[in-house]
């Protein structure tokens, strides 16, 4: 079944008529992905990779009421525009891929999108794919050749795509895998996803990427101490080498108050039984060791 997407998901790209839009519309319709309309006010009759292009997403879904999920590569500057436009014409998925959206921002859309009973990923994140079913974002078609029993929540968009190339090169899939993103206000974050793979039947197994800062790995292990995931999980956190006090690349990645550092997140998975790969290769080992 996998999470977020599958076979049935169409999607409406905001932002289509710049190179970024574009680009990655033309990639997803490559993959498979039914990709059915784009927005960008001024070039509505327009046709950008095949696809019509409207002025508003209203006007898109007169034309395809079927469209379910957005993905949005508007500038940030315009990008709450854009996320309010999707949520306020019922769009249930929508995905950011834009970064540098002003905090403040995110948290009023954030918020806004959840009164309204929209599921956000990111902003500043990846996307989303369940193999050989629908791709929205901009993870590599290529690594994501095969459909399989594990699950992957990450918040690092490049340890997205090496772990899940390791699995696919051992011959194990994925039934989906969601970047997150790497902003300290997200719309949906590492726990929300779990518990949907702890409700999918293809999921057997679930594979957590974290980073340094912020506690949502401690928060989230406190979640699988309590019994609520049956699944075997497996995790693996980067910044194990970066000096204290130290920020990763991204935004959220602020160790602070001896919360959010390496050892913290390490030692809260373990505590509850939760191994922690020290490589991203060796994620490929304690799966397989649990599927044997």
């Amino acid at each position: 079944m996998a999470i977020l997407v599958n076979e049935n998901t169409k999607v409406l790209v905001q932002g289509i008529t710049g190179n970024e839009g574009s680009r990655h519309a033309q990639y997803m319709l490559q993959y498979g992905t039914k990709v059915v309309a784009g927005v960008t006010p001024g070039k509505g009759g327009q046709t950008v990779q095949g696809i019509p292009v409207f002025d508003t997403v209203e006007d898109a879904l007169r034309k395809f009421p079927d469209i379910n999920t957005s993905i949005i590569f508007v500038p940030a500057r315009f990008a709450s525009d854009s996320v309010y436009e999707a949520i306020d014409a019922g769009i249930k998925l929508v995905v950011i891929i834009t970064e540098h959206i002003p905090i403040h921002d995110a948290l009023r859309f954030v918020n806004y999108s959840k009164r309204k009973g929209t599921t956000i990923i990111g902003p500043n994140c990846p996307g989303v794919v369940s193999p050989l079913k629908s791709k929205v974002g901009i993870l590599p078609n290529h690594i994501y050749t095969k459909s399989g029993p594990v699950g992957i929540v990450s918040r690092s968009g490049t340890l997205t795509y090496e772990i899940s190339y390791h699995l696919t090169q051992a011959g194990i899939g994925q039934s989906t895998v969601v970047g997150i993103g790497g902003d300290p206000i997200i719309g949906t974050d590492m726990l929300e996803i779990v518990k949907m793979f702890e409700e999918d039947p293809e999921t057997k197994y679930i594979v957590v990427i974290g980073e340094i800062g912020g506690t949502m790995e401690e928060r989230l292990a406190q979640y699988i101490g309590s019994g609520k995931v049956t699944k075997p999980v497996v995790a693996y956190i980067s910044g194990r080498t970066a000096p204290p006090g130290k920020r990763m690349g991204h935004a959220g990645a602020i160790v602070s108050m001896g919360m959010g550092s390496y050892e913290s997140k390490v030692k809260a998975f373990q505590e509850v039984n939760v191994p922690v790969a020290r490589t991203p290769t060796e994620v490929v080992k304690l799966i397989k060791q649990y599927a044997h």
